[in-house]
Protein backbone atom coordinates (compact mmCIF):
# COMPACT_ATOMS: atom_id res chain seq x y z
CA UNK A 1 0.00 0.00 0.00
CA UNK A 2 1.51 3.15 -0.89
CA UNK A 3 2.10 5.50 1.87
CA UNK A 4 0.23 9.31 2.01
CA UNK A 5 3.98 11.01 1.65
CA UNK A 6 4.01 9.17 -1.75
CA UNK A 7 0.51 9.87 -3.04
CA UNK A 8 1.13 13.70 -2.31
CA UNK A 9 4.43 14.02 -3.83
CA UNK A 10 4.42 15.86 -7.23
CA UNK A 11 4.53 13.01 -9.97
CA UNK A 12 7.69 12.47 -11.71
CA UNK A 13 9.46 14.03 -14.35
CA UNK A 14 7.77 12.03 -18.00
CA UNK A 15 10.36 10.02 -19.97
CA UNK A 16 12.13 11.86 -22.55
CA UNK A 17 10.46 10.07 -25.16
CA UNK A 18 6.72 11.39 -24.21
CA UNK A 19 6.17 15.08 -23.79
CA UNK A 20 4.14 15.61 -20.98
CA UNK A 21 0.48 16.85 -21.62
CA UNK A 22 -0.18 19.94 -19.81
CA UNK A 23 -3.24 18.77 -17.75
CA UNK A 24 -2.21 15.29 -17.34
CA UNK A 25 -1.74 13.45 -14.14
CA UNK A 26 -3.52 16.76 -12.25
CA UNK A 27 -6.58 14.33 -10.60
CA UNK A 28 -6.11 11.38 -8.35
CA UNK A 29 -7.73 8.61 -9.57
CA UNK A 30 -10.35 6.60 -7.19
CA UNK A 31 -8.59 3.44 -7.09
CA UNK A 32 -5.20 5.06 -5.94
CA UNK A 33 -7.48 6.53 -3.21
CA UNK A 34 -9.07 3.66 -1.70
CA UNK A 35 -5.67 2.23 -1.69
CA UNK A 36 -4.27 5.24 0.64
CA UNK A 37 -7.55 5.72 2.66
CA UNK A 38 -8.97 2.06 2.77
CA UNK A 39 -11.35 2.66 5.58
CA UNK A 40 -13.51 5.88 3.47
CA UNK A 41 -17.44 5.43 2.33
CA UNK A 42 -20.30 6.71 1.69
CA UNK A 43 -27.56 7.01 0.72
CA UNK A 44 -29.94 7.78 0.00
CA UNK A 45 -31.77 8.86 -3.08
CA UNK A 46 -33.24 8.11 -2.66
CA UNK A 47 -30.60 7.98 -3.07
CA UNK A 48 -26.80 12.58 -3.02
CA UNK A 49 -24.20 15.55 -3.83
CA UNK A 50 -21.39 15.11 -2.08
CA UNK A 51 -17.80 14.15 -1.19
CA UNK A 52 -15.86 17.07 -1.29
CA UNK A 53 -13.09 16.31 1.38
CA UNK A 54 -13.29 12.80 2.19
CA UNK A 55 -9.77 12.31 2.21
CA UNK A 56 -6.76 14.69 2.99
CA UNK A 57 -5.40 13.23 -0.41
CA UNK A 58 -8.66 13.67 -2.54
CA UNK A 59 -8.60 17.42 -1.49
CA UNK A 60 -5.19 17.64 -2.34
CA UNK A 61 -5.28 17.09 -6.02
CA UNK A 62 -4.89 19.81 -7.48
CA UNK A 63 -7.30 19.65 -10.73
CA UNK A 64 -11.34 18.33 -9.82
CA UNK A 65 -13.72 17.15 -12.58
CA UNK A 66 -16.70 19.61 -13.11
CA UNK A 67 -20.13 18.85 -11.20
CA UNK A 68 -21.68 18.16 -15.18
CA UNK A 69 -18.74 15.77 -15.92
CA UNK A 70 -20.86 12.27 -15.71
CA UNK A 71 -22.92 13.67 -18.34
CA UNK A 72 -20.47 13.04 -20.62
CA UNK A 73 -21.81 9.55 -21.03
CA UNK A 74 -24.63 9.58 -23.21
CA UNK A 75 -25.87 6.43 -21.01
CA UNK A 76 -25.34 8.08 -17.46
CA UNK A 77 -27.29 11.06 -19.55
CA UNK A 78 -30.12 8.76 -20.43
CA UNK A 79 -30.50 6.96 -16.75
CA UNK A 80 -30.05 10.23 -15.19
CA UNK A 81 -32.87 11.68 -17.27
CA UNK A 82 -35.15 8.38 -16.81
CA UNK A 83 -34.80 8.87 -13.05
CA UNK A 84 -35.91 12.13 -13.31
CA UNK A 85 -39.00 10.80 -14.55
CA UNK A 86 -38.82 7.73 -12.07
CA UNK A 87 -38.54 10.28 -9.31
CA UNK A 88 -41.14 12.42 -10.19
CA UNK A 89 -43.50 9.42 -10.25
CA UNK A 90 -42.37 8.29 -7.41
CA UNK A 91 -43.26 11.47 -5.75
CA UNK A 92 -46.73 11.96 -6.80
CA UNK A 93 -47.58 8.38 -5.89
CA UNK A 94 -46.00 8.41 -2.07
CA UNK A 95 -48.37 11.83 -1.97
CA UNK A 96 -51.38 9.85 -3.52
CA UNK A 97 -50.34 6.78 -1.06
CA UNK A 98 -50.25 8.85 2.35
CA UNK A 99 -53.30 10.93 1.13
CA UNK A 100 -55.51 8.15 0.30
CA UNK A 101 -54.69 6.29 4.07
CA UNK A 102 -55.55 9.64 5.61
CA UNK A 103 -58.95 9.38 3.60
CA UNK A 104 -59.45 5.36 4.44
CA UNK A 105 -58.44 5.79 7.93
CA UNK A 106 -57.21 8.95 9.38
CA UNK A 107 -55.66 7.28 12.61
CA UNK A 108 -52.23 8.60 12.93
CA UNK A 109 -51.32 4.92 13.50
CA UNK A 110 -52.58 4.10 10.27
CA UNK A 111 -51.24 7.19 8.09
CA UNK A 112 -47.50 6.11 9.69
CA UNK A 113 -47.88 2.77 8.91
CA UNK A 114 -47.88 3.97 5.16
CA UNK A 115 -44.18 4.97 5.85
CA UNK A 116 -43.38 1.72 7.45
CA UNK A 117 -44.73 -0.22 4.67
CA UNK A 118 -42.43 1.32 1.86
CA UNK A 119 -39.52 0.46 4.33
CA UNK A 120 -40.31 -2.87 5.85
CA UNK A 121 -39.02 -4.57 2.33
CA UNK A 122 -36.04 -2.97 2.32
CA UNK A 123 -35.40 -3.59 6.39
CA UNK A 124 -36.19 -7.39 5.41
CA UNK A 125 -34.75 -8.15 1.70
CA UNK A 126 -32.34 -5.33 1.04
CA UNK A 127 -29.07 -7.64 1.80
CA UNK A 128 -30.28 -10.47 -0.06
CA UNK A 129 -31.28 -8.36 -3.01
CA UNK A 130 -27.29 -6.66 -2.94
CA UNK A 131 -26.32 -9.76 -3.15
CA UNK A 132 -28.40 -11.13 -6.23
CA UNK A 133 -27.13 -7.87 -7.75
CA UNK A 134 -23.97 -8.66 -7.57
CA UNK A 135 -24.23 -12.34 -8.74
CA UNK A 136 -26.44 -11.61 -12.24
CA UNK A 137 -26.76 -9.32 -15.26
CA UNK A 138 -28.03 -5.98 -13.84
CA UNK A 139 -29.43 -5.08 -16.68
CA UNK A 140 -31.72 -7.96 -17.18
CA UNK A 141 -32.64 -7.55 -13.37
CA UNK A 142 -33.18 -3.91 -13.55
CA UNK A 143 -35.85 -4.67 -16.75
CA UNK A 144 -37.69 -7.61 -14.99
CA UNK A 145 -37.56 -5.12 -11.74
CA UNK A 146 -39.35 -1.98 -13.67
CA UNK A 147 -42.13 -4.27 -15.34
CA UNK A 148 -42.83 -5.72 -11.21
CA UNK A 149 -43.67 -2.01 -10.52
CA UNK A 150 -44.91 -1.12 -13.61
CA UNK A 151 -47.51 -3.83 -12.45
CA UNK A 152 -47.67 -3.01 -9.00
CA UNK A 153 -48.76 0.78 -9.49
CA UNK A 154 -51.08 0.13 -12.24
CA UNK A 155 -52.97 -2.51 -10.12
CA UNK A 156 -53.20 0.16 -7.45
CA UNK A 157 -54.63 2.91 -10.03
CA UNK A 158 -57.28 0.60 -10.83
CA UNK A 159 -58.08 -0.59 -7.58
CA UNK A 160 -58.35 3.24 -6.44
CA UNK A 161 -60.26 4.20 -9.39
CA UNK A 162 -62.59 1.38 -8.90
CA UNK A 163 -63.27 2.83 -4.56
CA UNK A 164 -62.45 -0.86 -4.04
CA UNK A 165 -59.40 0.04 -2.15
CA UNK A 166 -58.72 -0.91 1.41
CA UNK A 167 -56.59 0.17 4.21
CA UNK A 168 -55.15 -3.31 4.44
CA UNK A 169 -55.27 -3.82 0.23
CA UNK A 170 -53.11 -0.34 0.34
CA UNK A 171 -50.75 -1.85 3.06
CA UNK A 172 -49.73 -4.75 1.37
CA UNK A 173 -49.75 -3.48 -2.42
CA UNK A 174 -47.38 -1.10 -0.91
CA UNK A 175 -45.04 -4.10 0.69
CA UNK A 176 -45.29 -5.37 -2.67
CA UNK A 177 -44.11 -2.36 -4.44
CA UNK A 178 -41.29 -2.16 -1.81
CA UNK A 179 -39.95 -5.45 -2.73
CA UNK A 180 -39.49 -4.37 -6.61
CA UNK A 181 -37.86 -1.15 -5.00
CA UNK A 182 -35.82 -2.91 -2.97
CA UNK A 183 -34.39 -4.79 -5.97
CA UNK A 184 -34.02 -1.78 -8.20
CA UNK A 185 -31.80 0.67 -5.61
CA UNK A 186 -28.75 -1.55 -4.69
CA UNK A 187 -29.11 -2.74 -8.53
CA UNK A 188 -28.84 1.16 -9.81
CA UNK A 189 -26.52 2.12 -6.75
CA UNK A 190 -24.06 -0.53 -7.96
CA UNK A 191 -24.46 -0.11 -11.86
CA UNK A 192 -23.09 3.51 -11.65
CA UNK A 193 -19.45 3.01 -11.70
CA UNK A 194 -19.86 1.00 -14.74
CA UNK A 195 -21.38 3.92 -16.88
CA UNK A 196 -19.27 6.91 -15.38
CA UNK A 197 -15.93 7.17 -14.96
CA UNK A 198 -14.63 6.28 -11.70
CA UNK A 199 -13.19 9.46 -11.38
CA UNK A 200 -16.17 11.30 -11.86
CA UNK A 201 -18.13 8.99 -9.36
CA UNK A 202 -18.55 11.73 -6.66
CA UNK A 203 -20.15 14.09 -9.19
CA UNK A 204 -22.26 11.11 -10.73
CA UNK A 205 -23.68 10.80 -7.40
CA UNK A 206 -24.35 14.52 -6.77
CA UNK A 207 -26.39 14.64 -9.99
CA UNK A 208 -28.27 11.70 -8.84
CA UNK A 209 -29.45 13.58 -5.74
CA UNK A 210 -30.03 16.80 -7.71
CA UNK A 211 -32.37 14.79 -9.74
CA UNK A 212 -34.62 13.08 -6.70
CA UNK A 213 -34.51 16.23 -4.81
CA UNK A 214 -35.65 18.07 -8.18
CA UNK A 215 -38.35 15.24 -8.50
CA UNK A 216 -39.22 16.31 -4.90
CA UNK A 217 -40.04 19.74 -5.58
CA UNK A 218 -42.24 19.07 -8.57
CA UNK A 219 -43.69 15.67 -8.04
CA UNK A 220 -45.69 16.39 -4.20
CA UNK A 221 -46.77 19.79 -6.48
CA UNK A 222 -47.95 17.73 -9.40
CA UNK A 223 -49.56 14.57 -7.40
CA UNK A 224 -51.58 17.74 -5.29
CA UNK A 225 -52.91 19.19 -9.03
CA UNK A 226 -53.77 15.64 -9.66
CA UNK A 227 -55.55 14.08 -6.67
CA UNK A 228 -57.29 17.51 -6.45
CA UNK A 229 -58.92 17.69 -10.66
CA UNK A 230 -58.48 14.22 -11.69
CA UNK A 231 -58.55 11.83 -8.12
CA UNK A 232 -56.00 10.03 -6.31
CA UNK A 233 -56.20 7.13 -8.90
CA UNK A 234 -54.32 9.66 -11.23
CA UNK A 235 -51.23 9.87 -9.04
CA UNK A 236 -50.87 5.88 -8.90
CA UNK A 237 -51.00 5.98 -12.87
CA UNK A 238 -48.57 8.41 -13.55
CA UNK A 239 -46.06 6.54 -11.38
CA UNK A 240 -46.61 3.47 -13.76
CA UNK A 241 -45.70 5.26 -16.49
CA UNK A 242 -42.41 6.77 -14.86
CA UNK A 243 -41.50 2.75 -14.78
CA UNK A 244 -41.91 2.30 -18.37
CA UNK A 245 -39.32 5.56 -18.98
CA UNK A 246 -36.65 3.47 -16.77
CA UNK A 247 -37.37 -0.02 -18.32
CA UNK A 248 -36.98 1.90 -21.71
CA UNK A 249 -33.76 3.49 -20.65
CA UNK A 250 -32.53 0.24 -19.23
CA UNK A 251 -33.72 -2.07 -22.71
CA UNK A 252 -31.15 0.41 -24.78
CA UNK A 253 -28.48 0.33 -22.09
CA UNK A 254 -25.35 -1.80 -23.08
CA UNK A 255 -23.07 -2.66 -20.52
CA UNK A 256 -19.44 -2.03 -21.70
CA UNK A 257 -17.80 -3.05 -17.90
CA UNK A 258 -18.75 -6.13 -15.96
CA UNK A 259 -17.20 -7.31 -12.61
CA UNK A 260 -17.08 -10.92 -12.19
CA UNK A 261 -19.33 -12.48 -10.19
CA UNK A 262 -18.89 -14.12 -6.61
CA UNK A 263 -17.60 -17.73 -6.93
CA UNK A 264 -19.04 -18.50 -3.69
CA UNK A 265 -22.77 -19.67 -2.93
CA UNK A 266 -25.63 -17.03 -2.61
CA UNK A 267 -25.46 -17.09 1.34
CA UNK A 268 -21.84 -17.06 1.84
CA UNK A 269 -22.04 -13.82 -0.62
CA UNK A 270 -24.56 -12.53 1.77
CA UNK A 271 -21.98 -13.42 4.77
CA UNK A 272 -19.24 -11.72 3.12
CA UNK A 273 -21.00 -8.29 2.60
CA UNK A 274 -22.26 -8.07 6.21
CA UNK A 275 -18.75 -9.24 7.32
CA UNK A 276 -17.20 -6.02 4.92
CA UNK A 277 -19.43 -3.53 5.81
CA UNK A 278 -19.32 -4.50 9.99
CA UNK A 279 -15.64 -4.79 9.83
CA UNK A 280 -14.57 -0.90 8.12
CA UNK A 281 -14.28 1.14 10.76
CA UNK A 282 -15.84 4.14 7.90
CA UNK A 283 -18.55 2.15 7.29
CA UNK A 284 -19.60 1.67 10.85
CA UNK A 285 -19.54 5.25 11.79
CA UNK A 286 -21.20 6.13 8.98
CA UNK A 287 -24.60 3.45 9.95
CA UNK A 288 -24.34 4.95 13.26
CA UNK A 289 -24.30 8.62 12.20
CA UNK A 290 -27.46 7.49 9.34
CA UNK A 291 -29.41 5.94 12.19
CA UNK A 292 -28.86 8.64 14.64
CA UNK A 293 -30.02 10.82 12.45
CA UNK A 294 -33.41 8.61 10.53
CA UNK A 295 -34.51 7.95 13.93
CA UNK A 296 -36.03 11.41 15.12
CA UNK A 297 -36.27 12.54 11.42
CA UNK A 298 -38.68 9.56 10.08
CA UNK A 299 -40.90 11.96 12.08
CA UNK A 300 -41.75 13.99 9.77
CA UNK A 301 -42.39 12.12 6.50
CA UNK A 302 -44.78 9.93 9.09
CA UNK A 303 -47.08 12.77 9.81
CA UNK A 304 -46.68 15.16 7.33
CA UNK A 305 -49.70 14.52 6.02
CA UNK A 306 -51.58 14.75 9.27
CA UNK A 307 -49.76 17.92 10.05
CA UNK A 308 -51.27 19.57 6.50
CA UNK A 309 -54.73 17.98 7.15
CA UNK A 310 -55.20 18.78 10.94
CA UNK A 311 -52.44 21.49 11.59
CA UNK A 312 -52.31 23.75 8.49
CA UNK A 313 -56.33 23.23 7.46
CA UNK A 314 -54.91 22.32 4.50
CA UNK A 315 -55.92 19.77 1.34
CA UNK A 316 -53.93 18.31 -0.87
CA UNK A 317 -52.96 20.47 -3.17
CA UNK A 318 -51.77 22.39 -0.13
CA UNK A 319 -50.01 19.08 1.20
CA UNK A 320 -48.23 18.99 -2.17
CA UNK A 321 -47.16 22.57 -1.58
CA UNK A 322 -45.85 21.96 1.63
CA UNK A 323 -43.51 18.49 0.37
CA UNK A 324 -42.61 20.02 -2.53
CA UNK A 325 -41.14 23.27 -0.69
CA UNK A 326 -38.83 20.79 1.46
CA UNK A 327 -37.75 19.06 -2.27
CA UNK A 328 -36.88 23.10 -2.79
CA UNK A 329 -34.94 23.49 -0.08
CA UNK A 330 -32.90 20.28 -1.11
CA UNK A 331 -32.42 21.79 -4.36
CA UNK A 332 -30.95 24.98 -2.90
CA UNK A 333 -28.57 23.07 -0.47
CA UNK A 334 -26.92 21.58 -2.98
CA UNK A 335 -25.38 24.72 -4.05
CA UNK A 336 -24.27 25.75 -0.50
CA UNK A 337 -23.56 22.14 1.01
CA UNK A 338 -20.12 21.35 -0.51
CA UNK A 339 -19.04 24.79 0.48
CA UNK A 340 -20.04 24.12 3.95
CA UNK A 341 -18.09 20.86 3.75
CA UNK A 342 -15.02 22.16 3.19
CA UNK A 343 -15.25 25.33 5.28
CA UNK A 344 -16.35 23.16 8.85
CA UNK A 345 -15.24 19.88 7.53
CA UNK A 346 -17.02 16.44 6.73
CA UNK A 347 -17.81 15.54 10.30
CA UNK A 348 -18.76 19.15 11.65
CA UNK A 349 -21.07 19.64 8.20
CA UNK A 350 -23.23 16.40 9.14
CA UNK A 351 -23.78 17.56 12.62
CA UNK A 352 -24.57 21.04 11.83
CA UNK A 353 -27.12 19.70 8.92
CA UNK A 354 -28.83 17.33 11.63
CA UNK A 355 -28.99 20.69 14.04
CA UNK A 356 -30.53 22.30 10.91
CA UNK A 357 -32.95 19.82 9.98
CA UNK A 358 -33.99 19.60 13.78
CA UNK A 359 -34.92 23.49 13.79
CA UNK A 360 -37.09 23.42 10.77
CA UNK A 361 -38.80 20.25 13.26
CA UNK A 362 -39.70 22.61 15.92
CA UNK A 363 -40.88 25.16 13.76
CA UNK A 364 -43.13 22.74 12.08
CA UNK A 365 -44.73 21.53 14.46
CA UNK A 366 -45.18 24.55 16.77
CA UNK A 367 -46.89 26.70 14.18
CA UNK A 368 -50.28 26.79 12.34
CA UNK A 369 -48.73 29.50 10.04
CA UNK A 370 -48.94 28.33 6.29
CA UNK A 371 -46.08 31.05 5.48
CA UNK A 372 -43.79 29.78 8.11
CA UNK A 373 -44.74 25.89 7.91
CA UNK A 374 -43.30 26.76 4.17
CA UNK A 375 -40.44 28.45 5.44
CA UNK A 376 -39.65 25.53 7.81
CA UNK A 377 -40.41 22.96 5.06
CA UNK A 378 -37.43 24.47 3.00
CA UNK A 379 -34.74 24.09 6.22
CA UNK A 380 -35.87 20.55 6.32
CA UNK A 381 -35.00 20.08 2.53
CA UNK A 382 -31.85 21.88 3.47
CA UNK A 383 -30.45 19.51 6.26
CA UNK A 384 -32.00 15.97 4.82
CA UNK A 385 -30.13 16.68 1.67
CA UNK A 386 -26.70 17.90 3.80
CA UNK A 387 -26.74 15.23 6.21
CA UNK A 388 -27.56 12.02 3.52
CA UNK A 389 -25.72 13.43 0.21
CA UNK A 390 -22.46 13.28 3.01
CA UNK A 391 -23.24 9.94 4.24
CA UNK A 392 -24.11 8.36 0.84
CA UNK A 393 -20.98 9.65 -0.27
CA UNK A 394 -18.89 7.94 2.06
CA UNK A 395 -20.85 4.87 2.01
CA UNK A 396 -20.09 4.26 -2.06
CA UNK A 397 -15.78 5.75 -1.67
CA UNK A 398 -15.81 3.05 1.24
CA UNK A 399 -16.64 0.19 -0.66
CA UNK A 400 -14.43 -1.94 -3.18
CA UNK A 401 -16.49 -2.28 -6.69
CA UNK A 402 -17.20 -6.44 -6.22
CA UNK A 403 -19.13 -5.59 -3.37
CA UNK A 404 -20.76 -2.22 -3.82
CA UNK A 405 -24.18 -3.47 -4.18
CA UNK A 406 -23.96 -5.87 -1.38
CA UNK A 407 -22.51 -2.80 1.36
CA UNK A 408 -24.86 -0.29 -0.23
CA UNK A 409 -27.61 -3.26 0.60
CA UNK A 410 -27.09 -2.85 4.22
CA UNK A 411 -26.93 0.85 4.38
CA UNK A 412 -30.16 1.46 2.54
CA UNK A 413 -31.70 -1.45 5.19
CA UNK A 414 -30.41 0.72 7.98
CA UNK A 415 -31.75 3.73 6.59
CA UNK A 416 -35.29 2.11 5.91
CA UNK A 417 -34.88 -0.03 9.28
CA UNK A 418 -34.59 3.53 11.49
CA UNK A 419 -37.39 5.03 9.39
CA UNK A 420 -39.70 2.02 10.24
CA UNK A 421 -38.63 2.07 14.06
CA UNK A 422 -39.17 6.02 13.94
CA UNK A 423 -42.19 6.01 11.98
CA UNK A 424 -44.11 3.91 14.64
CA UNK A 425 -42.93 5.86 17.48
CA UNK A 426 -43.90 9.26 16.02
CA UNK A 427 -46.80 7.69 15.14
CA UNK A 428 -48.01 6.69 18.72
CA UNK A 429 -46.46 9.47 20.26
CA UNK A 430 -48.71 11.82 17.80
CA UNK A 431 -52.00 9.10 18.60
CA UNK A 432 -51.47 10.14 22.27
CA UNK A 433 -51.08 14.41 21.82
CA UNK A 434 -50.74 15.40 18.62
CA UNK A 435 -48.52 15.38 15.24
CA UNK A 436 -46.93 18.81 16.53
CA UNK A 437 -46.43 17.68 20.24
CA UNK A 438 -44.50 14.63 18.04
CA UNK A 439 -42.72 16.67 15.94
CA UNK A 440 -41.19 18.91 18.69
CA UNK A 441 -40.05 15.76 20.20
CA UNK A 442 -38.30 14.42 17.77
CA UNK A 443 -36.46 17.56 17.45
CA UNK A 444 -35.39 17.52 20.73
CA UNK A 445 -34.78 14.16 20.27
CA UNK A 446 -31.97 15.06 17.22
CA UNK A 447 -30.39 17.37 18.74
CA UNK A 448 -29.42 14.84 21.63
CA UNK A 449 -28.26 12.30 18.36
CA UNK A 450 -26.16 15.53 17.40
CA UNK A 451 -24.15 15.53 20.49
CA UNK A 452 -23.66 11.96 20.13
CA UNK A 453 -22.43 12.03 16.27
CA UNK A 454 -20.03 15.02 17.38
CA UNK A 455 -18.76 12.38 20.32
CA UNK A 456 -17.73 9.87 17.33
CA UNK A 457 -14.55 9.73 16.07
CA UNK A 458 -13.91 11.29 12.55
CA UNK A 459 -13.62 10.07 9.34
CA UNK A 460 -10.66 8.40 8.84
CA UNK A 461 -9.40 9.13 11.65
CA UNK A 462 -9.08 13.41 11.40
CA UNK A 463 -11.26 15.81 11.72
CA UNK A 464 -11.71 18.03 8.41
CA UNK A 465 -11.97 17.88 5.01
Amino acid sequence: MPSRSTLRQPPPDPPPSRAREPDEDLTLPVDRLSAATPSLQTQGGDALPIAEGLSDDFAMAPKVAGPLAPFGSPTYRMFWIASLFSNTGTWVHEIGAGWLMSTLDGSPQMVSAVRTAMALPMILFALPAGALSDRVDRRRLMLLVQCWLMLTATAIAVLTWLEWMTPGLLLVLTVVMGIGTVLHVPTWQASIPEIVDRQHLTQAIALGSISFNLARSVGPAVGGLLIATVGIWAAFGVNAISFAVVFWAAFLWRRTRRTAPPSDSFWASMRDGWVLVFSRGEMRRTLIRLVLFALPASALWALLPLVAREQLAWDARGYGYLVGSIGLGAVIAAAWVPTMRVRLGADVAIVVAMLTFAIGLAILGATSMRWLALLAALILGSGWMAVLTALNANAQFALPDAMRARGMACYLSALACAMAIGSLFWGSVAAAYSPGFSLIGAAGALVGSCIVAAGLPPAGGRVGV
